[in-house]
């Protein structure tokens, strides 16, 4: 028997409130954007009383947060990890497990959180800056690092640390916009990321 499920049902509740909370949190705002949602909406969601969602979540903001985390930073501390333990040379990485990801994430629950940044973020500038810090400013980071790893291996030239490491998101960015505002109007999204990834490589390579 697992440890799980020996464990009485009420402490295995107790352990996934969060995950619980957070997960509804989500559906509320992709589906009444953030201003619009009340706690009271996430906790009937959940299940839970709103008083029993205020003692994990103790505002609206840190809900966003704990959404973020789960629908975002996860996906990207693994791209992170990839990219540190990675054994492929620095072109099969970005033919490979880059290019994947960025395929993925345009169709992908990390669009919504995009789209409420986009729609609301004027309206909530710290909710944007912790967006930039925990999730972009790190995908940046590790996009450096990728590239400083290829200099030093002689895969890359020199000079490919000017570029700057937002061209390597530009694609993905693009995608998730034109899915949001011209739903109407196909885009191969695949066909465009794959494209800029070959433009940036013809830059790259020594």
């Amino acid at each position: 028997m697992s440890i799980m499920s020996s464990q009485p049902k009420y402490q295995r509740r107790k352990e996934d409130r969060p995950q619980e909370i957070a997960d509804a949190a989500f559906a509320a705002f992709a589906e009444k954007g953030y201003a619009a949602t009340r706690i009271d909406d996430v906790a009937k969601r959940a299940g839970i009383s709103k008083g029993l969602t205020y003692l994990y979540y103790k505002t609206k903001e840190d809900l966003f947060k704990a959404v973020v985390k789960n629908v975002v930073v996860r996906r990207v501390d693994t791209l992170i990890g990839n990219v540190e333990s990675t054994n492929l040379s620095s072109e099969d990485f970005l033919r490979g497990p880059l290019l994947d990801f960025m395929k993925q994430v345009p169709g992908s629950p990390i669009a919504i959180v995009i789209r409420l940044l986009i729609s609301e973020g004027p309206r909530h500038p710290d909710l944007v800056d912790y967006y930039y810090e925990n999730v972009v400013a790190r995908g940046l980071g590790a996009i450096r690092q990728f590239v400083t790893r290829g200099v030093e291996r002689g895969e890359f030239h020199r000079d490919a640390l000017q570029y700057q490491p937002h061209l390597f998101l530009a694609p993905m960015m693009l995608s998730m916009i034109w899915r949001l505002i011209f739903a109407d109007k196909p885009l191969d999204t695949d066909q465009l990321m794959e494209s800029q990834i070959e433009m940036l490589l013809a830059q790259l390579k020594a």
